[in-house]
């Protein structure tokens, strides 16, 4: 909190010297905005019943999140540090309400939005986060919010439950994976029961192209008695993911008993004391590195950028008698001006052409992972009947096209950032930092596609069945009837029967062909209409969020050139005013340029104390068990 505080006065000292520097002050007011909300969101993921809201009840030693048998969460829940304990829920606000209560932020889309905050008690959280509570959120509740006075949130740790319901291999999947590009970490639980599925694998290397701050954690290793062997067998499943990635065995239940009975012991079986001490170490504290660096980088730019125009003109004022070398300097700085002019052009050139390159190279991916998943649909009605397993088969429909889609919006953050990359290089004599682009945000981009539609299961009555048999019988008994009547035989005879029972039977395997033919040509135009649905629905989707991305990209760089090329042009200007100052307003000039080289010095060194400060010092790793 010291430290935020320290950060806090150098920006606003920072304001203060910029003086008419308008761009400059944006920039600090940016880095002030910034250091105004210094939570550190860590969201807690997993498939449902993995035992998530109950992981986050045993952090906080408090029955934040719901928990039962039947009960799922539906609806985001952020767990924060404050005082007194206490719970909102956010709704969309009614048209033409008061703006009291309400906050505006913006949608996956990036649309605004506001939301209305409406307390609730506590103990009545789960009837709004909770399937059981709210089933299919039909209190149309966007997220719950908690306040608790605990010293593991003071830090400024931010823990947010995410919805389970469905699991990471259906649609949810998009949800969840829309929290992480604003999230510091990802908490991944999985409990003891079985090793890693393929389902919780695939997300997994999809949150990590995401965001790479990944803790995982095995719960439940009190129900299990075999808990390490699946920890092992985690262990090697994770390092074919990436390298190094944390894993933590927990009892929640332990913790829990712990913090009742006051058990040291206790709760240093539980596990708990280490995933604590890595939350506050390597998030918090690497969340606080980076906002250390961020902060410096912002100061040490602006010091820059004044220190420019301050030196032109000093140099000037205290060496009038070297007028060549400063014309030759001016030259010099005009040519510079110029070469970021072109510079400018040139890495706009880059933006929009890479951004059509990437538009279209992203529809090709989609349509090509959703044919491949087409293909592989059609061949599996060829070799069946759809019919009776329509309700499996759509399920798993479903999920290849969610996963197909995650990956394309996942692989399509990654080049927007690597375009990013590209356009930065045109900025290349100064370290410059990169927008923040959020294209894998996949909330709602399945919303607009329309259900797969129900078909025919194939399934015939006992008298449909007679009757098809009948229709194709009575054809050959009346035809060998009439046939064997020459011979003077009746009209029914065994031989016109037996006719009739094998062409009955030959017309009832003709009908059931002709039906299959029918649920399968049925089922693939099914198929075919729900993936052009999503081709159309997401591809819309994915090019007005990359749209986004290259109207961000293109203001955070232009903002980037304006700032040097305003810098040049005011230290030209000031080095020509200079020149033609008298002797009395010279030196009076002087002294003042320098009280502000000082202040501009002093601050430059600050931010560079921050840029070099160690990283958070080590904690112990805590043995005590949390206060009530």
């Amino acid at each position: 909190m010291a430290e935020t505080v320290r950060m806090t006065t150098l920006v606003e000292q920072g304001m203060a010297l910029v003086g008419e520097r308008n761009d400059l002050r944006r920039r600090l007011e940016n880095t002030h905005n910034r250091l105004q909300d210094p939570s550190v969101r860590v969201i807690v993921v997993g498939e449902f019943k993995q035992g998530k809201s109950q992981l986050i009840n045993a952090l906080v030693n408090a029955p934040v999140c719901p928990v039962d048998d039947d009960i799922a969460t539906t609806v985001p829940t952020v767990v924060r540090q404050g005082e007194p304990a206490s719970a909102v829920v956010l709704v969309p606000a009614a048209e033409g309400g008061t703006l009291e209560g309400t906050r505006t932020e913006l949608d996956s889309d990036g649309h605004e939005r506001t939301l209305e905050r409406q307390p609730v008690q506590l103990d009545h959280l789960a009837d709004y986060v909770s399937e059981k509570g709210n089933p299919g959120n039909a209190k149309n509740i966007v997220a719950a919010e908690v306040v608790l006075p605990r010293k593991l949130l003071a830090g400024g740790l931010t823990i947010v439950d995410s919805p389970g319901v469905g699991g990471l291999g259906s649609t949810h999947t998009l949800t969840t994976l829309t929290a992480l590009p604003s999230a510091h970490a990802m908490v991944f639980v999985s409990d003891a029961s079985q090793e890693y599925t393929e389902p919780e694998m695939r997300f997994l290397r999809q949150a990590m192209r995401i965001s790479p701050n990944v803790v995982c954690v095995l719960s439940k290793t009190d129900l299990y008695p075999s808990w390490r062997q699946i920890e092992d067998l985690d262990r090697k499943h994770l390092a074919e993911v990436g390298p190094d990635i944390p894993l933590f065995p927990v009892s929640s239940e332990l913790r829990l008993q712990a913090a009742r009975l006051q058990d040291t012991e206790l709760n240093a079986e539980s596990g708990f004391p280490e995933l604590i001490h890595h939350l506050r170490h390597n998030i918090v504290g690497e969340a606080a590195r980076i906002q250390r660096r961020s902060v410096g980088h912002d100061l040490l730019s602006v010091t820059e950028n004044l220190r420019l125009a301050l030196q032109s003109e000093l140099g000037a004022l205290e060496n009038p008698e070297g007028t060549p070398q400063m014309i030759a300097g001016l030259n010099a700085a005009k040519e510079d001006a110029d070469s970021l002019r072109k510079r400018s052009a040139r890495w706009q050139i880059t933006l929009n052409d890479g951004i059509g390159d990437l538009i279209a190279d992203m529809e090709y991916d989609l349509k090509d992972r959703l044919r491949r998943i087409q293909r592989e649909a059609e061949t599996a009605i060829d070799q069946g009947d759809p019919g009776p397993a329509w309700e499996q088969f759509t399920q798993w429909l479903e999920q290849s096209t969610a996963a197909a889609v995650s990956d394309t919006f996942v692989w399509t953050s990654e080049r927007a950032q690597w375009l990013a990359t590209q356009v930065a290089d045109h900025f290349s004599e100064d370290e410059v930092a990169l927008p923040a682009l959020k294209v894998a945000d996949t909330g709602g981009v399945l919303d607009p596609v329309a259900d797969i539609q129900e078909m025919d299961n194939g399934r015939l009555g006992p008298l449909q069945k007679v009757l098809i048999g009948m229709r194709g019988s009575y054809g050959g008994v009346l035809m060998f009837g009439l046939l064997t009547g020459i011979f003077g035989m009746a009209l029914i005879n065994p031989l016109s029967v037996g006719a009739g029972l094998l062409l009955g039977r030959k017309a009832f395997r003709e009908d059931k062909e002709a039906r299959l033919k029918q649920r399968q040509a049925e089922a693939k135009i099914l198929v075919r209409k729900h993936v052009d649905d999503v081709v159309f629905q997401v591809g819309k989707q994915l090019r007005d969020r990359l749209r986004l991305v290259q109207r961000a990209t293109r203001d955070h760089f232009t903002e980037i050139a304006e700032e040097h090329h305003r810098s040049l042009a005011e230290s030209v200007a000031a080095a020509q005013k200079a020149a033609a100052t008298y002797a009395v307003e010279r030196d009076l000039r002087i002294k003042e340029i320098r009280g502000h080289l000082k202040a501009v010095d002093t601050m430059a060194r600050e931010a560079q104390q921050l840029l070099e400060a160690p990283s958070m010092e080590n904690q112990p790793k805590p043995s005590t068990v949390p206060a009530g």
